[in-house]
């Protein structure tokens, strides 16, 4: 391995994607980062794996990914991955590129070695702005730092940290882009009566029908679900339509995670145009184990999935054309009360944009509360 060597001892050093040894070391490092934190989560090992491994992720068929580690005397301190992300270039038309599982110790110099090594790297490829953090792209992968709402455990798909990365990030020279926002609500048996009455008004309409998620018939069911899910969020900041390869990839993390019984397409005149998509926080069941699965986690993640009664839902979309009809109420009163049935009491809804203010409005009018803020910071790395 090739390092850069800084000051006190400290080196930043690439980490070779084709040797596990490295990868495992560099995945690994988060145990000392929350070793005595209550509210973290560990992610399973076997999925970052997958992540770091170019001939398994769909990721690297068009983009690449360098992780770096900074290490003092022999012992990791921080980590971090540099990622050309070639499909936002091209959609975007912005030459951004992104840092990700971004972990150090409360060190400043190992912190500014880091996004030194990770922004020269993204500069040889060409690009003028550093963003993050983000864990490769914002479909379906956690992205943004926690900078509010520190008192709970994250949700299965959002991100966590300390709060003092916040401070290692902005003293590098980092400056706000985004943030995002995590509404919570407590599932109830009936939804208000003003929203009951708003989704009663859009199903009058003889074109306009719901349904459920067609578990049996996946295939033809995962290609509605990537029309809808690419065209809905197409114009949220930061979006990128996912490729066949990468929705597919998604569609089997679907399968685990999402919940058939609370998740419901609206279709107009037969053609899909709203999706509310409803998961299980697996993360209840993932915290026991501490992201190993073997030897005994299986057995701990069985046990606890059917104690599951939180929810996340990530997407709550409806087509441009169909919006300001009552769908997206219609959905989520659906989706509440078929929640509350199948046994969840608290939910949350994320990640909603900051600059999305009718979304936030509507979603306040629901009661809903913002208790969790995440977000993006950018840095010229010209």
């Amino acid at each position: 391995m090739s390092s850069n060597r800084e000051s006190n001892g400290l080196e930043i050093v690439p980490v070779d994607l084709r040797n596990k040894k490295q990868v495992k070391r560099f995945i690994k490092f988060h145990y000392d980062i929350y070793r005595d934190d209550p509210n973290w989560v560990a992610p399973l090992i076997v999925d970052y794996l997958e992540k770091f491994n170019p001939r398994k992720h769909p990721y690297y068929l068009h983009s690449q990914v360098q992780p770096f580690v900074a290490m003092r005397d022999g012992r990791i301190v921080g980590r971090i991955t540099a990622h050309e992300n070639n499909k936002h270039v091209e959609y975007h038309n912005e030459k951004v590129g992104f840092f990700g599982f971004f972990e150090c110790e409360d060190d400043q110099e190992a912190a500014d070695g880091l996004f030194l090594r990770a922004g020269n790297w993204l500069r040889e490829k060409g690009l003028e702005t550093m963003r993050g953090p983000a864990s490769f792209s914002v479909n379906g992968d956690p992205i943004g730092l926690l900078v509010d709402g520190f008192n709970s455990p994250p949700v299965v798909g959002m991100s966590y940290n300390p709060p003092y990365y916040a401070r290692l990030i902005t003293d590098v020279g980092f400056k706000k882009v985004q943030d995002f926002y995590a509404f919570y609500f407590r599932v109830t048996e009936q939804s208000p009566e003003r929203f009951r009455h708003i989704a009663q008004r859009a199903m009058r309409d003889p074109k306009l029908s719901f349904r459920g998620v067609k578990m049996k018939n996946l295939k033809s069911e995962i290609e509605n679900l990537k029309f809808i899910y690419n065209e809905a969020l197409s114009k949220n900041w930061g979006a990128v339509p996912m490729t066949d390869e990468e929705f597919d990839h998604f569609a089997g993390e679907l399968k685990l995670a999402a919940d058939p019984d609370v998740t419901f397409v609206a279709e107009y005149e037969g053609k899909p145009v709203g999706l509310a998509l409803s998961f299980k926080d697996f993360n209840q069941a993932l915290k026991p184990i501490k992201g190993r699965l073997l030897p005994f986690g299986i057995i701990k993640l069985l046990r606890s999935r059917n104690k599951i009664d939180f929810a996340r839902m990530p997407v709550l979309g409806v087509l441009e054309p169909y919006r300001n009809r009552g769908i997206d109420i219609a959905l989520y009163v659906q989706s509440m009360e078929a929640g509350y049935k199948k046994g969840y009491r608290r939910a949350e809804l994320s990640w909603i944009l900051e600059s999305n203010s009718m979304m936030i409005q509507i979603l306040e009018h629901l009661g809903m509360k913002l208790y969790k803020t995440y977000r993006m910071y950018d840095r010229d790395i010209r």
